[in-house]
């Protein structure tokens, strides 16, 4: 078979597809991966082909002040946590399923008609490639994504039916036209996180994805005679943070977390935690580390889930790859959400009985949390449950025969 990846967002993205892109390679499938530059050094290391054909990923530059008024209900301020996220829902749907799938389609079609796939493996972002695929007459799916989780059909049907109209291709009355032949996810029924997207094609979730990776010799050196807690804020806010910091009018229309001052509030969280060892993991933003307490350790980057195969609670953005890690590991969760489908994933964890949203995201509030979940033995219970569930899965082998049969 000839199978094209698409990817974009951030390097997650690309991360969580490398295991189905190598079990199609080993199994002798001619893989190529249709990326921007920044994400295309996630597959270099693999037996894939890789073309940058795409533009840096940048949302933001679809944002303008008629789309913000277009998505704001009537009489809404968007200053209310609440509010505020089903506006960057809406917006999110309105951009995926319009302009920025027109502009993807511009750039992955004249890709697709040369290599001539036999199957799209997209990205959950991608919704031009549904289109693509449609052209070509061939399947496609997403992989896992957070974005899968917080896509409704329904709403992204009338701007895919526009773009169809404009592409001369039929439009579609059913919603799961998005998905014809399901979609691809590392969790089990049970746990799944889609709210609108049916269960479909289940694999393990591999424990480690990057070769090579080790933890650093200090961290084998933790004293292991209590708690252990690991805090990270993801790759994504900081890149998108960046992206914004470049468009400074989009971000005014829609301005995003400040992960600077987040991680400010993690840290002083974390230092009262005086019964624990604490890692915090700061993905390169700048943090204050002077006068810290010594059960506190602040490091730029490590190994997340070989970390989590040891840690007592993650206290986490909950991005959909770090909270799959943690499932993987029977890892009690503390979620402080950020933005995009973050705040439904923490919504989702409580209710699974597998940690707690972080609803106040004051020191305080992520202190209280994290104890919270630590003295909560039913917490413990449900992730070892969930890790069961995980390993119950068919291994990511297994997809390559699966997907044979769907092409």
């Amino acid at each position: 078979m000839r199978v094209l990846f698409t990817t974009l967002g951030s390097p997650s993205h690309g991360r969580a597809q490398l295991p189905l892109a190598r079990a199609l390679a080993a199994a002798g499938h001619d893989v190529l991966v249709a990326t921007n530059p920044t994400l295309a050094s996630v597959f270099e290391k693999d037996d894939v082909r890789v073309t940058a054909c795409m533009s840096e990923f940048a949302p933001q530059s679809f944002i303008t002040p008629e789309l913000v008024e277009q998505v704001m209900r009537p009489g809404q301020d968007g200053e209310g946590d609440g509010e505020q996220q089903d506006a960057m829902a809406r917006l999110m749907f309105h951009i995926v399923s319009g302009p920025m799938a027109r502009k993807l389609r511009e750039e992955i079609l004249p890709v697709a008609r040369e290599f001539r796939p036999d199957l799209i493996l997209r990205d959950g972002m991608d919704l031009s490639s549904c289109l693509t695929a449609e052209d070509l007459g061939i399947p496609q799916l997403p992989t896992p994504s957070g974005t899968n989780n917080l896509v409704d059909p329904a709403k992204v049907l009338p701007g895919l039916n526009g773009l169809r109209k404009e592409f001369g291709l039929p439009t579609q009355e059913d919603p799961l036209s998005l998905v014809p032949h399901g979609r691809i996810d590392y969790v089990p029924a049970a746990f799944s996180f889609a709210e609108h997207l049916p269960p479909s094609w289940a694999y393990r979730q591999t424990v480690t994805v990057d070769r090579g990776s080790v933890l650093p010799q200090w961290v084998a050196e933790l004293p292991t005679d209590r708690p252990l807690v690991f805090a990270a804020l993801g790759t994504a806010l900081p890149m998108i943070r960046e992206m914004a910091a470049d468009d400074k009018d989009a971000h005014a229309l829609f301005p995003m977390p400040d992960p600077v001052a987040t991680l400010r509030s993690m840290i002083e969280a974390v230092s009262r935690l005086d019964e624990c060892t604490v890692v915090v993991a700061t993905s390169g933003i700048p943090a204050d580390t002077e006068g810290l307490p010594p059960h506190v350790h602040v490091t730029d980057r490590l190994p997340q889930p070989l970390l989590l195969e040891s840690v007592d609670l993650f206290l986490t953005h909950g991005g959909f790859n770090s909270i799959r890690e943690a499932l993987r590991t029977a890892t009690p969760m503390a979620v402080l959400p950020q933005f995009g489908d973050q705040p439904a994933n923490a919504r989702r964890v409580e209710r699974l009985g597998l940690g707690r949203e972080i609803t106040e995201g004051t020191p305080d509030g992520i202190t209280t949390a994290v104890r919270e979940v630590l003295a909560d033995p039913g917490v413990l219970a449900r992730a070892r449950g969930a890790r069961l569930a995980m390993l119950a899965l068919p291994e990511i082998d297994s997809a390559v025969a699966d997907l044979q049969k769907i092409v």
